[in-house]
């Protein structure tokens, strides 16, 4: 994973992905299996915001033979792991983003058309590190989203 959408910022990533959530698994007594492989790899393959069906969807045009079941539970697993995060969640369609390795993702949603539009906070990262080094933490990472919404006056 680069750093080349910002060509400021270094990620140092002390493992690969493959290697936190087999770490995971093996902690909640579950196993790495291929189709799991198969999943975080399309994930990985995915660009930007998804949903589940979408990586269904990669899955079947990869030829893998994974179930609807296996990939809901491996974006669980994935989400408890902190490779992925969910960005938003209405009714039954939650929306995910690759989370681990990569520069925060702050976000505005648009609730009125479910539009998820990334935002620079650079203020954000700042009093984010103040914060952790007041308290003697080293900050691995932070998320912000903005939920909004046109005003009602606006046609």
């Amino acid at each position: 994973m680069s750093s080349a959408s910002n060509p400021g910022t270094t990620l140092r990533i002390t493992e690969p992905l493959c290697a936190v959530f087999r770490r995971q698994l093996k902690a909640e007594g579950q196993k790495y299996t291929p189709e799991r492989a198969q999943v975080l790899d399309a994930i990985i393959g995915l660009d930007g915001i998804f949903e589940a069906e979408q990586v269904i969807d990669e899955l079947r045009r990869r030829r893998h033979r994974v179930s609807k079941a296996t990939v809901y539970r491996t974006i669980h697993l994935m989400q408890e792991a902190g490779i992925i995060q969910r960005v938003l969640s209405e009714g039954d369609q939650a929306q995910y983003q690759l989370a681990y390795g990569q520069r925060p993702s702050d976000t505005l949603v648009r609730l009125d058309t479910r539009e998820v539009i990334p935002i620079d906070v650079p203020e954000l990262e700042a009093l984010r590190e103040r914060i952790c080094r007041e308290l003697g933490l080293r900050a691995q990472g932070h998320r912000l989203q903005i939920y909004a919404v046109a005003p009602e006056d606006a046609s």
